[in-house]
C-alpha cells in the first residue's frame, strides 16, 4: 500500500541546515496497523506530514499503491490529501466557529461533494463515534474526548484508504484515551484501514500490527 524509498527531510541549508530524516526506508501493507514510537524530536511528526503529503522530502520516495505521491501534479496532489488520506492530530483543529458536524463536511465542502451527500456521511459518523446527540455543539461546547472524535470522524468523511494519526490521545487523560483506543479498533475492523499513528502511549503502540522505533531521524529497531 505504502512505500518509502530512501527518505530524506532537512531544513535550512550550509551551516544552519537541520537533517531531519535520514535514510528512511518502510514497506506497510494494505490495511497494516503501524505505531511509529520515540523520543520528542525523533523526526515521526515530520515523517508523518511527508507521508500525508503535508510536507515534501528532500530527497527519496513515496509511492502510494504503486503511484510516486510526489511526481503528481498541484491538483492531484490536492485530491490525494483530500480523498487517500485522513488526518488525526494531536491539536485536533477543529474550526470554532462550526459545528461538530459542519466540522466534520468540512473535507466534503472543500471537495464541493452534494451537500445531502456528505451531511448524512458526516452525521453517520458521529453516530459511528458516539456523538449523535451532539451534532449541532461547537467545540468549545465539548469535552476533549468528544472533540477528538469529532476529528476522527472528520478525518474518515472523505472514506480515505490511510489514516494518519500523529499523538491522538496526547491530550487525553487514561480513561478518555481507553475509549479512543476501542475507537479506534472498531474503525479498524469495519473498514480495513491502512493506519500510521504516533504515539507515546505503549498500551496504543501494543494494539497495532506493527511497532517502530526512531531515534535522530532515523529507524533504530521493529
Amino acid at each position: 500500500m505504502i512505500k518509502v524509498e530512501q527518505l530524506n527531510k532537512s531544513y535550512g541549508g550550509g551551516a544552519s541546515q537541520v537533517d531531519v530524516l535520514h535514510d528512511i526506508n518502510l514497506t506497510i501493507n494494505l490495511g497494516e496497523r503501524l505505531a511509529i514510537v520515540g523520543a520528542s524530536g525523533a523526526g515521526k511528526t515530520t515523517l508523518m506530514h511527508i507521508l500525508g503529503a503535508l510536507d515534501k522530502p528532500t530527497s527519496g520516495q513515496v509511492s502510494v499503491e504503486g503511484v510516486n505521491v510526489f511526481a503528481l501534479a498541484v491538483e492531484e496532489l490536492d485530491r490525494f490529501r483530500n480523498r487517500t488520506v485522513g488526518f488525526v492530530f494531536q491539536f485536533n483543529q477543529l474550526l470554532p466557529e462550526f459545528s461538530a458536524l459542519e466540522n466534520v463536511m468540512m473535507p466534503g465542502l472543500i471537495a464541493r461533494l452534494p451537500d445531502s451527500e456528505i451531511t448524512e456521511r458526516a452525521a453517520t459518523l458521529l453516530d459511528e463515534v458516539g456523538l449523535s446527540h451532539r451534532l449541532s455543539h461547537k467545540p468549545g461546547q465539548l469535552s476533549g474526548g468528544e472533540q477528538q472524535r469529532v476529528a476522527i470522524a472528520r478525518a474518515l468523511v472523505m472514506e480515505p484508504k490511510i489514516l494518519l494519526a500523529d499523538e491522538p490521545t496526547g491530550n487525553l487523560d487514561s480513561r478518555t484515551s481507553e475509549g479512543i483506543y476501542g475507537l479506534f479498533e472498531g474503525l479498524y475492523s469495519k473498514r480495513n484501514l491502512t493506519t500510521i499513528i504516533v504515539t507515546h502511549s505503549a498500551e496504543l503502540a501494543g494494539r497495532m500490527d506493527r511497532i517502530v522505533t526512531m531515534e535522530d531521524g532515523r529507524f533504530v529497531s521493529e
